[in-house]
Order: structure tokens, then sequence, then C-alpha cells
């Protein structure tokens, strides 16, 4: 006899109470010693209160009685400020968090619905990697899933939220997103320590082999929280200031506030120190030229002479690249190359307009930066700006010599419009440099006595007729001297202008793409 509707409906509360706990009494005791929340309670933290819906709850490996439900993955959609997302969230006590062929398909299925709706993806990483019961059907599904996710990649968002471990293949995943927050109890590594030990005999720790903080230093993990919250907070202000995807525009927030000159603007006519050496915070700057004063940092803890990250101008997302004159002088290194290349490509992708600060002495010389691959990387920054489509504005607010001219996107590479403060200084290398390569007969001519009173007129010279804005003015190198404290509405006026641009139609190129050296 067929059980009654009743029957089935209390089969499907007590089918639905073991897959909302597969590995039961003894998953709850796991995190109470760890003392982690359940992987449905991290989704519905991250996402707007009851949003969530779950696909795939009931998924198990067929043929196997004690299977467990949901094999390790939680997969389902929601909403962020109202804005639709897809999320995955792997379940560290189902096999680890590990990849199995149902966590696969759940997977790959929930990567396909966002590339079908045009709708961000979100990952809660907390993953053992390839489950090793699974055998080939573990690491064929990882090539299923990858393949659907590079089809993501600059079509929506795709963030990384690194919680607990990440480790083997599944670290690939995460890597191939845009941005990854990590708490700082989590560690990412293809090999672990054991396995290390064991193949070459090095002991080391999982902090010190993949800890969050390392990883952040190395550049693979953008931002470092103490808490899961902390981390869930930082993923939804980025997808804040993105689109939902490539076919959009990102948000518009709060356009129109403060449209004459502030207090705070005013204070940009004396933030720049009257001496050439002395450092500043860069920060400071960037507080007062965008809305608000917010500024949304990305990787700070790598290569932090150049500061990468998104602001808004008139309610709408730019991205910034900007020179930290706080370190290394804010010369351009292999690894803020690296560093720049990759944000210009990211704001490029999802039609987010690119402001460029500088105040750079040039490119770090040195063995080390040549050992470093200064030269390949480096040439890269400019490859990136040139085939930026999105609107671009360029600042000069002091120093800007040689190779970094380029690299900070001057007018004759691809800024649309670039300004500059009174206080610039451009040119092909610095004025003491300068005056000891080419003034070096004449400074040898005057007696020693003199010699240095003469290289520091020498030097004045330089900076008042040579390393000067009104130079690249005259010639036409930039479009405008402003007074810094109109630099925010400066900005405003010329994105305003931008807001249409449109890439100019290229002459017929058979080639397929161009290639970027190795």
């Amino acid at each position: 006899m067929v059980g009654s509707t009743q029957e089935k409906l209390d089969e499907l509360t007590k089918i639905l109470e073991i897959a909302a706990e597969p590995a039961g009494e003894s998953a709850v005791a796991k995190r109470a010693k760890k003392n982690i929340p359940s992987v449905r309670s991290r989704v519905t933290t991250l996402l707007d209160p009851g949003t969530f819906f779950e696909i795939g709850a009931l998924a198990r490996q067929p043929g196997k009685n004690d299977a467990m439900y949901g094999d390790g993955v939680v997969t389902g959609h929601g909403l962020i400020e109202g804005r639709p997302v897809v999320v995955i969230a792997h379940d560290q006590t189902v096999y680890g968090g590990s990849v199995g062929e149902m966590f696969g398909r759940k997977l790959t299925k929930a990567l396909q619905f966002a590339f079908e709706k045009a709708c961000p993806v979100v990952t809660i990483n907390d993953s053992g990697g390839a489950r090793i019961q699974d055998a080939v059907a573990s690491i064929a599904w990882f090539g299923h899933m990858s393949r659907v996710q590079a089809k993501l990649s600059g079509y929506v968002p795709q963030v990384s939220i690194m919680l607990g471990k990440c480790a083997a293949g599944a670290v690939y995943g995460p890597i191939n997103t845009d941005v990854l927050v990590g708490t700082q109890n989590a560690y990412m590594f293809v090999t672990g320590p054991e396995v290390i030990k064991a193949v070459t005999g090095e002991d080391v720790s999982a902090e010190d082999l993949g800890g969050a903080e390392v990883q952040a230093r190395r550049g693979v993990i953008h931002h470092v929280t103490d808490t899961e919250q902390q981390a869930f907070d930082w993923a939804r202000t980025y997808l804040g200031y993105m689109p939902s995807s490539c076919l959009e525009q990102p948000p518009l927030v709060n356009p129109g506030l403060e449209p004459e000159i502030t207090a705070s603007d005013r204070e940009l006519d004396r933030i720049i120190p009257d001496s050439d050496r002395s450092g500043y915070d860069m920060h400071e700057i960037l507080l007062r030229i965008f809305d608000d004063g917010e500024f949304h940092e990305i990787r700070a803890a790598f290569a932090p002479n150049l500061i990468t990250g998104f602001a808004r101008v008139d309610g709408r997302t730019v991205g910034v690249v900007a020179n930290q004159p706080l370190v290394l002088g804010g010369s351009i290194d292999a690894a803020c190359s690296d560093k720049s290349t990759y944000f210009i490509r990211l704001c490029d992708a999802f039609n987010i307009p690119l402001v460029f600060v500088a105040d750079t002495p040039g490119v770090l010389p040195g063995v080390e930066e040549e050992n470093n691959g200064v030269i390949i990387r480096g040439g890269r920054v400019p490859r990136a700006i040139i085939e930026a489509t999105v609107p671009i504005i360029n600042l000069v607010v002091r120093k800007s010599y040689g190779g970094a001219y380029g690299m900070m996107a001057c007018k004759q590479l691809g800024a649309d419009i670039s300004f500059a403060w009174p206080t610039a200084r451009i040119a092909v290398i610095g004025a003491e440099s300068a005056v000891d390569l080419i003034g070096r007969r004449q400074l040898m001519a005057v007696p020693e006595e003199h010699r240095a009173a003469a290289r520091d007129f020498m030097i004045n010279q330089y900076n008042e007729t040579v390393a000067t804005p009104w130079v690249a003015a005259e010639r036409g190198y930039i479009d405008a001297v402003i007074e810094p404290s109109r630099t925010r509405l400066e900005i405003r006026h010329a994105l305003r202008l931008l807001r249409d641009k449109h890439p100019v139609s290229q002459e017929f190129n058979p080639r397929k793409h161009s290639l970027y050296s190795m």
C-alpha cells in the first residue's frame, strides 16, 4: 500500500534533518572542538538574511547505502545587498570537504548556473583536496570544474573565502578566482608539511608553509581578517564595487555628494613635503580625492610600494593604482608590476575606470630585481594599460621618472586625461642622478671646495627648468596642471566626460592574439 501524504511529508522532514547534519553528532563535536560554525551557518552569515536557497542537499554517492548527503559541499544561491549570487561552501565534516564525484557534479552545476544567469560566485573554502577513495573520479571532476570556472573568469566576479584548510588540488580553484580573502587560521598549499618532510626531508609547519599571512605577503591571498565575520563582510564590500557581470555597470552609490571644494580638499594643497626626499602616506591623498573617504584596498600586504584598490567617484566605482612613497620610495619593482598588471586587467574586465596616482622615482635598480625578472614582469604593465578599454585618468602628484612614467599610465600610453600638480617632477631621471651623469665633467672643473655648492646649484637648476610640470604641459604631454584642492572635482568632471567611452575600432589585424613574455 502506498503511504499517505502525511507519511511522505514525515519522511521528507526526516531526510532533510539528516541532510542538514550528514555526519551527525560527530560533526557537531568536531566543530565544537575547533570552535567553528556549521557550513550552512557560514552561508547564511554571508548572504542577506533569509535569502539562501540550497540546491543538491540530497545528492550523495550512488550505490552506497552509507553515503552521506551533500557529499562534502553545499551549493545554492541567494542575495548580497539585494543582488543574486551563487554560493559554494565546503563541508569539512563530510569526507573532510574533499572532492568526490557528486561533489564535482554539484559544484560544476552551480558554476554553470552562474554562467547562464550572469551572477557572481562566492566560494567558502575548507577542503582537503581530492578524495583518495574516489580515485580517478575525483581528479577527473577537477578537470570538469576547471573548464566551467574558466568560462566565468572576466565574465562574472568570483570571490574565494579561505576558512581553515585548503590543500592539494583544492588550491587551484581559488587562485583562479578574482580575489581571495582568508582568516588568520586559514592556510593553503599544494603539498602539506607531512608530504614535504617525507619527500624532501624539510621540516616546516603548516603556518610557515602556507599560512594566511604568509600567502598574503606572497600575493596569493588578497586580504587577511581576524574573524570569519570580517571575511564575509570584506567579500560583501568587494562585490558592492563590482557589477554582477561584465554585461552590466557597477552599482551607483550616493552620487552628487560634496559638489564644491571642502576643507578636506584644501588639505591637499599642503600635503606634499617641500623636500623630495621626505616621505608621506599616499593613503592620505587617496582618502581625500574620492567619495566619502572610502577606499577598499586589495593585496595590501603584497608589494606595498604600490597601492591597488577600489573607491568611488560621483557614486561610481573606480579602480585605483597609486605609488606608496613610504615603501622603497614608491619605486616600481617586479612584484608590484605583477600586482598592477593583474589589477588593471581585473578592472578592465568589469568596466571599471582606472585612476593612476603617480609619485615614483622609477624602476627599482639592483641585481636582485634583475634576477626577479623585473624586465619581463615590468614590461607587462604598459601592455595591460594599452589593452585596457575603460576610461583612464593619470595624476602626477610628485615624481614620475623614467620607465615608471609609462607604468603609471602616462597620456602617451593610454590615459584619456592626464593631470599634474604644481609639485610634479616629470623627467627621465631625478635631478641628483642627472647631475651626476651629465654634469660630471662640469663639476670636475670646479675647485673641490666649491664642488658641493656647484652640485646643489645644478640640481636646483634641473628641478626648476627640466623636471617640471610646465615643460610637460607646454608640449601637451599632460592635459592640465591643477590645484591639488581641485583634484576630487576635476576627476569627477573627467569621468563624467568619459562615461560613454567606447573602444576605438582598430585597423584589421589577422593575428589570433598578442603574446606575453615568459
